[in-house]
This record gives C-alpha cells, structure tokens and sequence, in this order.
C-alpha cells in the first residue's frame, strides 16, 4: 500500500512524525507537509506567488518534502507535479481536535478535501493538543476499526478525533459551533482573534463535537460537496412543472 502523509502543524511538528512511522508498517510512506504552521488555512492553495518545495530528511529513512505553502498544495503538488497515485493519504496527527464547525477552518481537514478530488481513501487525524502521546497508542484500534467494518467501502473520506481518553468509537456527524473568537484591540490599528468555547453538551454521541469532549474517539464520513439536496429537488420540483 502506498500511503502520502500531510499536516498543518508544519514538518517539524511531533504529530507528523508519529503518524508516519505508525504507518510504515503498513506500506510505502511519503511526507509532503509545510514548511511552517498553516493551522485554519482550510482548504486554501497559493495561485499567484512561487513557492519553495524540497525535499528534506526525514526520520527512518522516509521520503520527505517541505512545501512552503498550504496543506492543500502539498496535496497537488502529490498528484499534480510527481503524479503519484496513493492508495491512502492521511492527514495528521493533528494538535487540536477538529470537530463541529471547526472542520470548516482547519487545514487537516481541508487537505484531506483537497486528496479526496484524486485519491480514492483519505483521512484526517486530530487529537487534543496535550494528548499525542495517548493518541499515538490508539491508531492501531482505529484502524482496526476501519478495516472491520469495512468503513471505505461505504466512503472514501473520513475525519477521526482522538480525545485524551478512549472510551469506545462512535460514528459521529458534524456538529455545530464549538469555537468562537473575539478581536482584542491590541492598539495602534492592530488585532488579534482570541477563541473561547461556546460548545454545548447534549450528550449525544452521533455528534462529533459531544462524543470526542466526552472521551470517544470520533469518525466522521466527510463530503466536499456543499449542495443542500433536500431544496436542490425541491426547486427543481416546483419550477419545472
């Protein structure tokens, strides 16, 4: 099996070097990650300016690149510029979780968007920011998991959240706002966004963002497709008559 292997936390970030060498035992790892960070740069690509791509060393011998630009182009530059064909990309393992709409924003996700436009089985991972150690003890299960039910033969895009505990794996949708953010006026015409949670807990576990704050490890089918079906047919009922 031959495996590709991104993140937004930057090619230097611990979570990606976990992931990658928990998947060499399981086929031919590739790296292409970012240069730096690209946190909440969604599903974004860079069009208008050059950018650095290199190859760089890696731990255990793994073909690495660094990408100075979004995990989006570390994608394409996969499937554009050295044509490769994988038979999984994940992306991970993420220092955050990504759940409600969150997954909106975040660039581990918007990279396995990007990888589902070429690649038939793609995947992002994320965990709570002090919990990749625990993380990195549960992959094996969650792969277990895909691999007994069977999960990418129903779809082939998936978003998994690890959370600092594990008690047990639910199949779970997106939830709603879990984040908010307000500017702080730092002076002189300048602002930052500081976040806050606004989450609130129902306790139903088909929802991302209520199962992984209550301990169960999240998998989420994912969809680029935005179109709201219900009222597509609808309009087209009433208006083609």
């Amino acid at each position: 099996m031959k495996i590709l292997i991104t993140n937004d936390d930057g090619i230097q970030a611990p979570g990606l070097y976990v992931l990658a060498n928990w998947a060499k035992k399981y086929g031919e790892v590739t790296v292409i990650a970012p240069k730096s960070e690209q946190s909440a740069k969604s599903q974004s690509i860079n069009i208008h300016t050059p950018f650095e791509i290199v190859p760089v060393q890696f731990a255990n011998g793994i073909e690495a690149y660094s990408v100075d630009s979004t995990p989006a182009d570390c994608v394409r530059f996969a499937a554009i510029s050295l044509n490769r064909d994988y038979d999984l990309v994940l992306s991970g393992i993420n220092r955050g979780l990504n759940i409600g709409l969150d997954i909106l924003y975040s660039a581990t996700v918007g990279a396995i968007y990007e990888a589902s436009i070429t690649y038939p089985h793609v995947c992002a991972v994320s965990t709570e920011s002090r919990s990749l150690d625990f993380a990195s003890t549960r992959l094996d299960e969650v792969y277990d998991y895909f691999v007994k039910n069977k999960l990418f033969d129903y779809w082939g895009t998936y978003n998994v959240n690890i959370p600092s505990q594990d008690r047990g794996i639910h199949i779970t949708h997106q939830g709603g706002r879990y984040y908010n953010d307000k500017f702080v006026d730092l002076g002189n015409g300048m602002f930052c966004q500081h976040g806050y949670s606004v989450h609130e807990d129902h306790g139903d576990y088909t929802v991302d963002t209520d199962a992984a704050l209550n301990g169960y490890i999240s998998i989420s089918p994912l969809t680029v497709d935005r179109t709201r079906y219900d009222v597509y047919n609808k309009l087209n009922e009433l208006l083609n008559k």
